[in-house]
């Protein structure tokens, strides 16, 4: 009788704690990091999504699958950036080509099929001259890829990208940031799946919490 009461309490102990992995409670300093300083965001009246990528990581695009099946029903008061980090000279090349195909508004047709180019089909793109066929390749007209490739405003957001990942204060890619404060990642998370979970996590506490970024205001042109 003694061994089934000590059992059943056993059981009673454990339940707050079962539930609280059921419903899918994660801790701060475990699935997430609070960021040091706060950032402000873009979208003052949203929660603040933002991918920190670059095109050369395999961990970013084994993540990229799980992402976009989140993007198909993502929340309408959910405000999705995608940023290239820049963490050394070498970044840069591949952030333009995403800046690039930001501007002439054919993201849908270069980022998965550059993502693949590296990653299934070994391509290299060590100049701009092999980013230009590629983008070619993909009905950009040439003169539209160089133009915009070597153009201010690109300029200008390739050194925003090199602003934001020093202010995110990030070591390593794929990193999702939430409402500019706080930071998670695959490799925390536990898993590419995971990772959406701790998201949802997140974006449903901010949105609980009511609260405002730091400061809304236009960080990325």
């Amino acid at each position: 009788m003694k061994k089934l009461t000590s059992w059943l309490l056993a059981v009673l102990f454990s339940l707050p704690t079962l539930t609280a992995v059921a419903a899918g409670e994660y801790m701060e300093g475990v699935e997430y990091t609070r960021l040091v300083k706060p950032q402000p965001t873009a979208a003052a009246d949203k929660v603040e999504v933002v991918e920190l990528f670059w095109y050369g990581c395999p961990h970013c695009f084994y993540l990229e699958p799980h992402l976009g099946k989140w993007l198909e029903n993502k929340p309408d008061d959910v405000e999705f950036v995608r940023l290239p980090a820049v963490l050394g000279k070498s970044w840069e090349l591949l952030g333009k080509a995403y800046f690039t195909a930001e501007l002439l508004g054919v993201v849908d047709k270069i980022h998965q099929p550059l993502f693949e180019a590296i990653h299934v089909k070994n391509q290299k793109f060590r100049d701009v001259a092999a980013l230009e066929d590629f983008f070619v390749s993909h009905g950009v007209a040439g003169k539209d890829f160089k133009n915009t490739f070597h153009s201010f405003a690109v300029a200008v957001k390739i050194n925003n990208a090199k602003l934001m990942t020093r202010r995110y204060a990030i070591s390593g890619v794929p990193t999702l940031i939430v409402n500019g404060k706080f930071s998670t990642g695959a490799s925390i998370a536990g898993g590419n799946e995971d990772v959406i979970k701790v998201l949802d996590f997140l974006i449903k506490q901010e949105r609980a919490a009511g609260d405002a970024p730091a400061q809304a205001t236009a960080v990325q042109p």
